[in-house]
């Protein structure tokens, strides 16, 4: 049977087109499809995914949540984390944890205007959730507290990797 939907499309607004380009070109590895004015696009094979940025500050949204990727092994997250920590990428790492009632590991990156992504790898499913993620501090599952975000933010501006 063939899948209804080849590609899944992303479109996020941004603040700064350039600093936008300049982050997902690094975490990528790949350049942009096509940058006109105020837009870029990137189309993706694995997974397949065609994502698009449109410069406009007055619509980004805080508290979007979070996007992510889940890699097939762990010899795959590692090399990914490790060639992310040489771009001055990677804002946490959490080994084990037991998130939304999976056990993953993981590591996460923010691009220039807080939109956190999730770079994963999915142990099993367990029936535990860790009590980090239930305390008023985190504003969701899978997401950094608030305290951490702040934290996060400040060192990837200070980092200036993008």
């Amino acid at each position: 049977m063939k899948t209804p939907f080849p590609r899944m499309h992303v479109s996020l607004y941004v603040s700064d087109l350039q600093k936008s380009v300049d982050f997902y070109t690094s975490f990528f590895g790949i350049e942009p499809n096509k940058v006109k004015g105020g837009y870029a696009k990137y189309i993706l094979d694995q997974p397949s995914l065609i994502i698009s940025f449109v410069e406009n500050k007055e619509r980004v949204q805080e508290n979007f949540g979070h996007l992510g990727f889940q890699v097939e092994t762990v010899e795959d997250l590692n090399l990914r984390l490790w060639d992310d920590k040489k771009k001055n990428l990677v804002a946490k790492e959490e080994i084990g944890t037991s998130c939304c009632y999976a056990k993953q590991d993981k590591f996460w990156v923010n691009d220039p205007d807080g939109v956190q992504w999730e770079v994963y790898y999915f142990h099993e499913d367990v029936e535990f959730n860790d009590p980090h993620y239930e305390t008023k501090e985190a504003s969701a599952c899978c997401t950094p507290a608030d305290k951490e975000k702040k934290q996060l933010s400040e060192l990837t501006t200070e980092k200036s990797c993008c």
